[in-house]
């Protein structure tokens, strides 16, 4: 039971009011400083203030003579309601309304169908359309630029609402929790934490175990390879088993959970725990066994636009979405399936078949989960809240991508550099490699979003913010088919925790004041599947593209960037005028799918909607609208260290590219002093992995050079003879006219020059999201496929020191 205090605060300040009355009467004062410090004890143990005070040792009497004493342990209050459940929260990552068959996709998905007929499904709980946002506001509970996350982690710029800081005056559910009892974990994707903070050296107080979660398994950054991730264990860098031919991220991550809840069973089986699990999946890349992808074979041959027609019907007849709602068209920029050439359509074809593999993957992988929980006795009582999807289903493929960085850094490309590249990588079947950054076409994005319109990335109508959820707890809710259709948000799911365990948000948490909680509890639906809503008023907004909801009603604007042509939003954003925005309005108690904007006939309406997003972006740090674009016309304002040169040894490994020097989109000079030994070989120096980045590295005696400008474009040289036994220098100087701009590598041995290579563009802002800088090996998946058998491909010598110095900015 939970234990509630009732002070009396009020009465006694009347009496501090007239203390020199109290003075004259010393007994009365005594009791006034008694009433004062049960008073403040009280407070601080009602959950107001975290953490609680310490147990007193007021069970044991304590003597001159330890044979006069006596000792009592004290028992700890019972802050929680007895028998409180488990948690697990899990969370998939780009997956849309539309891809499930639970919810009507084509996508098989028996875990998620199990959990739905265990429990209850959502069919209008929403996202913030984008990753890091989605996160923070879920594990917070507030509104994602109130907590200085309006972009990703990576994009962050110096406005209050997009620092890509979690404050410490927003606690997360993993803090509160853990203070009154829970045991926490995070397993997967984190992705809110500052790219500059993730290093060895850190700071690590915004890494998971700095914001409540007592054990983390996981990489930081917004994505990693399935294959060979970029692993952090607490406060510490792991690396997978690089020559394990059946190791996939997604199955490691069941195996330590289930490993983390035993140690859980042995050691507190008395405690609940809180567990996120957030799999790096279906993120791209789309990395999967050929095994999976293959079922899908031939599934999706006629294309997303008969997708949709399917998928839409299906939802219909399963009462996924209501009776009459209309399936969006097509937006007039994205590519029609009619309109795919030929010797393209293996190519797209195969993408879906990846993307609908890797998903069923991931369902599987959580229902291992599941089967662990049940195994050991820990199902009936544990809450699962199962989100599927942080935002819409992603575009960032654009027309079919084997290296998916490629839209971030808003490089135009052809699907024929595409195909032409893959052919040199081993065809179709390299696809879903490590080999690969592959993701499919922005048309199957879109698919996956049906009924809706948009993607990924749109903020302003449902194909972005809308994902399926589904809540089973068999102990406190009865299973119920009936679709919960309430209006609900990623900020609700923290106060829905705190009323199921009766717990007041705290004031105070680790001595900083917090600041409101946004969101509202939908508890009230879990047994009552028509009851009226509660939430009135949400605000959206992601790049510009931005919405009110409020009873019922939906005002938005698309805004000037367009997820699945990134290339073409560089010169639309710097045109835009938010100001000048044409924005449209939905009755989506009506209309459930924005199919009938309203705007012309309703423009007071629109009005006044259109007014309150400003007062609400404006009391939620959004301001100013669109700043997820800011980086998109100012590069060079990126977060960056501030160093300009660096001096490394061969101990330098797993540097986050986000910290490491800029060798491929800055002029820098490295030297490097080594020992060769006869025919030497191993890397000396690689930053990036298979998708892109660039090595510098020995083969047999011979000094090679590789700038892989993400895979569609391969800059090389080597020396002409072997290099010498002995101590050397090598120089390499490279000169980059720009951001994204042509440049020039030229490297040295001994001051003579060995080799030279022209650089016809490079990366303008980053070659990976989570590969790093690695000296004496290249670690992660290989820049250069020379190598690949050959991996982590260490040298063989002896380096000294690696000197890297940038051009002054």
């Amino acid at each position: 039971m939970n234990l509630v205090f009732h002070t009396g605060v009020g009465n006694v300040l009347d009496l501090e009011r007239n203390r020199r009355t109290l003075r004259l009467v010393p007994l009365m004062c005594c009791v006034l400083c008694l009433t004062f410090s049960r008073a403040a004890q009280a407070q601080n143990g009602d959950g107001s203030v975290l953490p609680f005070p310490p147990t007193q040792m007021n069970q044991s009497v304590a003597k001159p003579r330890l044979q006069d004493s006596t000792m009592k342990w004290p028992q700890d209050p019972q802050r929680l309601p007895a028998d409180s459940p488990n948690i697990l929260i899990v969370l998939i990552d780009d997956v849309g309304f539309g891809i499930s068959e639970t919810f009507g996709g084509e996508v098989h998905t028996p875990t998620m169908t199990k959990l739905a007929n265990e429990g209850i499904r959502y069919n209008a709980f929403h996202t913030t359309s984008i990753c890091s946002p989605t996160r923070a506001s879920l594990l917070t509970g507030r509104n994602h630029t109130r907590v200085g996350t309006g972009t990703i982690a990576e994009r962050a710029i110096a406005f209050d609402g997009y620092t890509g800081v979690i404050p410490k005056t927003a606690a997360t559910i993993a803090e509160v929790l853990k203070n009154y009892g829970y045991h926490t974990s995070a397993f997967g994707k984190w992705h809110n934490t500052p790219a500059t903070e993730t290093t060895a050296i850190g700071p690590k107080d915004r890494w998971p175990n700095g914001y409540g979660f007592e054990h983390f398994y996981g990489f930081l950054a917004g994505e990693t390879s399935q294959y060979e991730p970029r692993l952090v264990e607490n406060y510490d860098a792991v690396e997978p088993p690089h020559d394990d031919p059946t190791y996939h991220l997604t199955q490691d991550m069941v195996q330590k959970s289930l490993a983390w809840i035993d140690e859980h069973q042995a050691y507190a089986p008395d405690k609940p725990f809180l567990m996120y699990w957030a799999p790096g999946a279906v993120h791209g890349p789309h990395h999967i066994f050929p095994e999976w992808a293959d079922k899908y074979k031939g599934k999706f041959d006629d294309g997303w636009d008969a997708y949709r027609e399917r998928v839409h019907k299906r939802q219909l007849e399963m009462g996924i979405i209501p009776p009459g709602t209309q399936l969006t068209p097509r937006p007039e920029t994205m590519q029609a399936w009619a309109d795919i050439p030929p010797d393209q359509l293996a190519f797209q074809r195969r993408g879906m078949e990846l993307f609908a593999g890797f998903a069923e993957h991931t369902d599987a992988q959580v229902g291992k989960l599941i089967t662990g929980l049940e195994e050991r006795g820990l199902r009936e009582n544990t809450l699962i809240i199962f989100i599927y999807g942080d935002n819409g289903s992603s575009s960032e493929g654009q027309q079919g991508s084997i290296s998916e960085l490629l839209a971030q850094n808003n490089i135009p490309n052809t699907v024929e550099q595409q195909l032409a590249a893959l052919e040199t990588l081993g065809g179709l079947e390299v696809l879903g490699s490590s080999k690969t950054d592959n993701m499919y076409h922005a048309g199957w994005a879109w698919a996956g979003s049906t009924p809706f319109q948009a993607t990924k990335l749109v903020a302003s109508h449902f194909g972005g913010t809308r994902n399926p959820m589904i809540i089973s707890w068999p102990k406190g809710i009865p299973p119920d088919k009936t679709i919960r259709n309430q209006f609900s948000h990623v900020i609700d799911v923290a106060p829905t925790l705190y009323e199921i365990l009766g717990i007041t948000p705290p004031k105070v948490v680790n001595g900083q004041k917090q600041i409101p909680i946004d969101g509202t509890s939908f508890a009230y639906t879990f047994t009552d599947a028509q009851a009226k809503p509660r939430k009135n008023v949400q605000f959206f907004d992601n790049n510009g593209s931005r919405a009110i909801y409020k009873d019922g009603w939906i005002a938005c604007a698309f805004g000037p960037f367009i997820p699945w042509n990134t290339p073409a939003s560089v010169p639309r954003v710097a045109k835009w005028d938010s100001a000048t925005d044409e924005w449209e309005l939905y009755n989506v108690t009506q209309d459930f799918s924005q199919a009938n904007n309203l705007a012309q006939s309703m423009p007071e309406k629109l009005a006044e909607l259109k007014k309150e997003f400003l007062l609400l972006a404006n009391d939620n740090k959004d301001f100013p609208i669109g700043a997820g674009n800011w980086l998109r016309l100012h590069p060079e304002d990126r977060i960056t260290t501030p160093y300009t040169s660096w001096t490394f040894n061969a101990n330098t490994r797993r540097m986050p590219e986000f910290t490491a020097p800029g060798l491929g989109r800055e002029s820098n000079t490295v030297e490097i002093d080594l020992d060769i030994p006869k025919n030497a070989s191993g890397v000396l120096y690689a930053l990036g992995g298979s998708g892109g980045g660039l090595t510098l590295y020995m083969d047999q005696g011979r000094l090679v050079y590789l700038y892989n400008m993400l895979i569609i474009e391969q800059y090389t040289a080597r020396s002409a003879e072997p290099i010498p036994a002995g101590q050397h220098k090598i120089k390499v100087v490279t000169d980059i006219t720009g951001p994204g701009q042509s440049g020039t590598v030229t490297f040295f041995v001994d001051k003579k020059q060995v080799g030279q290579v022209e650089l016809k563009r490079t990366v303008p802002v980053a070659f990976s999201a989570s590969e790093s800088f690695d000296v004496g090996a290249d670690l992660g998946s290989t820049v250069s496929l020379d190598y690949f058998d050959r991996r982590p491909f260490e040298f063989n010598g002896s380096i000294q020191s690696v000197k890297v110095n940038l051009k002054k900015r």
